[in-house]
């Protein structure tokens, strides 16, 4: 996780430009309004997409994430976005603290996946992180999506300033992918290469809610990404909640 995102970094939101942000930041204000939710953390934030229109939709975000180049990115673009006061700090997912619980604690886009070791150190500090009642909300990416669809294939796209290859490998004997991304970023008349390697683990369903609930987590729900229905077995993103017990 440490070298994950940061040569990356400078090119990340051009490459992720077919990503409806959009569509996922309303998607997690619905279960966040249900929730009664204002005050979010958001762990692995990377750029910021989500922090920010989240922070534009009325709540007061927290962005954080391992990587102090992605962080950059993000701070400029909650300044660009009229966002002055939203705080980014640079902290490990499984060891955020924050000076006072927050409503709600939210993960997007594979952030747990990167977890190789385990979910539960995460877990446990978003319990910490939340107040009583408070929501823990996160995705990731399925095993059938990381084992079927990802592994053991290659993936190339070009844009208009940027280019990469996307190598992946599958090891089924520890349930992760091992996935090599080479780019290509234009500077001046030419292209700056980058390379990096990013490993990614596949949890099953039965796994994290046994984790969560572990934590002390209640009301364990798992729900096709972006959807309320029951995850297909050939469903792509899986969408978790879960709510921290009331004293």
């Amino acid at each position: 996780m440490n070298e994950a995102y940061s040569a990356f970094a400078a090119g990340y939101d051009r490459m992720m430009g077919d990503v409806d942000y959009d569509g996922w930041a309303k998607y997690l204000d619905g279960l966040l309004r249900e929730a009664g939710a204002r005050s979010v953390l958001e762990c692995a934030c990377g750029t910021g997409s989500i922090t920010v229109r989240l922070g534009k939709m009325g709540y007061s975000m927290i962005g954080s994430d391992l990587s102090e180049d992605m962080l950059m990115v993000a701070r400029k673009k909650a300044l660009d976005a009229g966002l002055r006061m939203l705080p980014f700090v640079c902290q490990d997912m499984r060891n955020v603290a924050l000076h006072k619980p927050v409503d709600a604690v939210i993960c997007a886009c594979d952030g747990v996946n990167y977890l190789l070791g385990g979910a539960e150190a995460f877990f446990r500090a978003a319990y910490r992180a939340l107040k009583p009642g408070g929501l823990l909300l996160f995705d990731i990416s399925s095993a059938y999506k990381l084992s079927t669809i990802l592994g053991n294939n290659t993936f190339a796209a070009t844009g208009a300033d940027w280019a990469y290859i996307w190598e992946n490998q599958y090891h089924p004997r520890l349930d992760q992918v091992d996935m090599l991304l080479t780019g290509f970023l234009k500077q001046g008349t030419g292209y700056a290469r980058f390379e990096e390697r990013h490993v990614q683990r596949a949890y099953g369903q039965t796994e994290l809610a046994a984790a969560l609930e572990g934590c002390g987590f209640k009301e364990v729900r798992v729900y096709e990404a972006f959807t309320r229905n029951k995850p297909a077995p050939t469903a792509e993103r899986l969408q978790f909640t879960a709510r921290k017990e009331c004293i």
